[in-house]
Order: C-alpha cells, then structure tokens, then sequence
C-alpha cells in the first residue's frame, strides 16, 4: 500500500513562492516506479493536473498554470516529490494533491493514477 504525504502548504501574499513537497511510503515502495502528478481543486471546480513527473526517463509535463510558473522535480533517493511555484495569485488557491501511478507517460488525467494524498491548502491573498 502506497502511502502519499503533502506538505509545504500555507498562506503567502500575491507574488511570492512556495514549495510543495510530497513524501511516498510503504513497504518496499519506491518513487522510481511511479509516475507522479501534481494537481490542484478550487472550491466548485474540477481537479487539474499542474505538472507530472513520468516514472521512466523523469520527463516532465505541464499543463495551465504548471506552465511557466512552476517545476517538478523528483528525488527517488529520498521518495520524495516536489513541486516549486512560483508568483502566486489569488486564482491559484486551492488544495493541491499529489498522486501516483505505475505508468509510462505523461499523466494527464487524475484517472490515470492510483493512489492520492490528503492534500495541502495553499491560500494566496491580494
């Protein structure tokens, strides 16, 4: 069983950066199989994908606000994934979720992975 823990999460004012981070665990997991995402869920709106990480060749994708303004990065030593964003808005507040899955490519839909986190809150004020 794949056990996922997000952390980093918190308020911060328009412009500044933060960096989640998201912590795999299990008996004999390891990062190394898994493809990785990072998504996100407004209050009222649909869960989407901000970047993924494929399990493959660590090849890395990005989809609306992930584009430009955010970097995933994987360290398998440590089964840990990051996610560093930056120039937060007020449009970017919502609860950002880690997942996983042991596929080849790109990620693009929460369907594709199999195990989630609980999420972390990140909160940007004007």
């Amino acid at each position: 069983q794949v056990l996922l823990v997000e952390s980093g999460g918190g308020l911060v004012q328009a412009g500044e950066s933060l960096r989640l981070s998201c912590a795999l665990s299990g008996r004999g997991e390891m990062l190394s199989v898994y493809t990785m995402g990072w998504f996100r869920q407004a209050p009222g709106k649909e869960r989407t994908l901000v970047a993924s990480s494929s399990r493959s060749n660590g090849a890395t994708h990005y989809a609306g606000f992930g584009r430009g303004r955010c970097t995933i990065s994987r360290d398998n030593a440590k089964n840990t994934v990051y996610l560093q964003m930056n120039n937060l808005q007020p449009d970017d507040t919502a609860v950002y979720y880690c997942a996983a899955g042991p596929f080849l490519g790109a990620g693009w839909a929460a369907s594709d992975y199999s195990f989630w986190g609980q999420g972390t809150q990140v909160t940007v004020s004007s």
